[in-house]
């Protein structure tokens, strides 16, 4: 018969047990701290690279970008807030801060125009119009950090992709996949027909007209009835190239 073991055997294991623990606690303790201490060398370098490259960041959009990316890597988000080390140093608090009320105001003044949807690029393209006269230059990615900022006013702003293209929306208006669908179909030459829709999409008549209708009341389509063909045109100035003809006055 085999025999059971006596309280002092399992003393031992028990002792045995909490010496295991202890040595995972310290262990563990040892690299969370070898962590911090690395983490602390990696900021501090960060900073001394900020305060060498602080021109380029300021004035080359790709180097910025580059920059964001090395912050993201270890926690660090120079746009947290205005002020403290990195907005004395860089500014570009300030300069998100500028560029969103800037995106702002482009989306408000061709908002009557496009339904407050409109291509990011078409953005950009604006953006860099109005700012024509100031020092830095302003990338895509430069108007996907501010917008990013704008959330915070609870009214739209944000990026939505369609197909291989990045819109900007301004307004709180929902779309749903059918929309999108349609939308994805006008890249091609910025407009559909509802016969198009119907087969392209091998929707019933109704589907089509149902969405259709939507992206009307929304203002974000245009109709055009002067063709030959008697077919009509559901124009999209958010994924056509019209909208580029638009002039913001600074």
């Amino acid at each position: 018969m085999r025999r059971r073991p006596g309280i002092g055997g399992l003393q031992t294991a028990a002792a045995a047990r909490d010496q295991y623990r202890l040595l995972g606690e310290n262990v563990a303790k040892l690299r969370t701290d070898l962590m911090k201490e690395q983490l602390a060398t990696f900021r501090s370098q960060l900073e001394e690279f900020a305060r060498k490259h602080k021109n380029d960041i300021r004035k080359n959009p790709a180097f910025r970008a580059q920059f964001h990316e090395m912050c993201a890597k270890i926690g660090v988000d120079p746009l947290a807030s205005n002020k403290g080390f990195w907005a004395e140093l860089l500014g570009i608090g300030d300069f998100y801060y500028e560029l969103g009320l800037q995106i702002v105001d482009i989306c408000l003044a061709t908002r009557a125009h496009n339904g407050g949807l409109i291509n990011l690029q078409e953005l950009c393209s604006l953006l860099r119009q109005r700012r024509k006269s100031d020092r830095e230059a302003v990338s895509e990615d430069d108007c996907l950090r501010a917008l990013s900022k704008l959330k915070v006013l609870g009214s739209g702003y944000e990026v939505i992709s369609v197909g291989k293209k990045k819109l900007v929306r301004s307004v709180p208006t929902e779309l749903n996949k059918d929309h999108n669908a349609i939308l994805e179909l006008a890249q091609a030459q910025g407009f559909v027909t509802m016969d198009e829709v119907e087969r392209r999409l091998n929707w019933t008549s109704g589907r089509a007209i149902d969405a259709l209708d939507t992206l009307l009341e929304e203002g974000l389509a245009m109709i055009d009835d002067g063709h030959r063909d008697g077919k009509r045109r559901y124009w999209f100035p958010c994924v056509s190239s019209i909208s580029s003809s638009i002039v913001i006055d600074s």
